[in-house]
């Protein structure tokens, strides 16, 4: 087994850019390794499993080719991650937000505790946007319109809720959580490499089907007033005003 742990609990493992690298990496490794049958995904310190992207990586991005360039380069990752061609495994203690929930949904299984919480709160926070492709991986476990409210209302989703939506394998409570998380493993090392593969290749050339330009849409959001606005307000634990602009 190979895991990859999200290290930076005092900012409740919010990814850098080299975090990000290291999980691509780590993908690699997990393809090229023969004795890796499930590669698995966690948070460090129990109060996070990666709470999105550093907002100290937004400070120098001036324009809306800057966020274009950002949503790419995220993709890559979470392209590269979904496309490993064994079962992986998201094991999730704490928030699970933003680039952390995309993570996660690139995952092929899900496993929670209680304490789990799950959303995409830029419409509050940030006033940046997703991507078409992560969008599509987010409708592709809860539908549009649950994907819509998290995304409308900013709204974090309890892991009750995120069970029923239909988001997570299984649910546990926190002292369950390692023993939950052994049983989906032994399950998985029983199965056959090639059915795991062909299920997994499948669904994603499915998935990639919903795919629509977003550049123009990205680029706008990115470089507004409002996400300059945003990212100011978020580093100086302010509330932004927005305006539309």
């Amino acid at each position: 087994m190979l895991t990859v742990t999200f290290n930076r609990p005092d900012s409740r493992n919010a990814l850098t850019f080299a975090m990000y690298e290291g999980l691509y990496a780590a993908c690699e490794r997990a393809d090229a390794d023969p004795a890796v049958r499930v590669p698995v995904v966690r948070g460090s310190g129990g109060k996070a499993f990666v709470a999105g992207t550093d907002i100290r990586q937004f400070a120098e991005f001036r324009t809306g080719r800057d966020g274009v360039d950002y949503d790419a380069s995220i993709a890559r990752v979470v392209d590269r991650l979904e496309a490993v061609r064994k079962p992986t495994v998201a094991v999730v203690r704490g928030a699970c937000t933003g680039g952390g929930l995309a993570l996660a949904a690139a995952c092929d299984l899900r496993v929670a505790d209680t304490t789990a919480r799950f959303g995409v709160p830029i419409a509050k926070t940030l006033g940046n946007c997703l991507s078409a492709n992560t969008i599509s991986l987010l409708m592709g476990h809860v539908g549009p319109g649950a994907t819509l409210d998290l995304l409308l209302r900013g709204r974090l989703l309890d892991a009750a809720t995120a069970e029923r939506a239909g988001l997570l394998t299984e649910l546990v409570p926190p002292e369950e959580l390692d023993e939950a998380v052994d049983r989906v493993l032994t399950d998985l090392r029983r199965g056959a490499p090639l059915t795991h593969w062909a299920a997994k290749e499948i669904v994603r050339r499915m998935r990639r089907r919903l795919l629509v330009p977003d550049e123009d849409v990205v680029s706008t959001v990115f470089g507004s007033d409002d996400f300059a606005l945003g990212v100011r307000s978020f580093l100086a634990k302010e509330k932004p005003d927005w305006t539309g602009r």
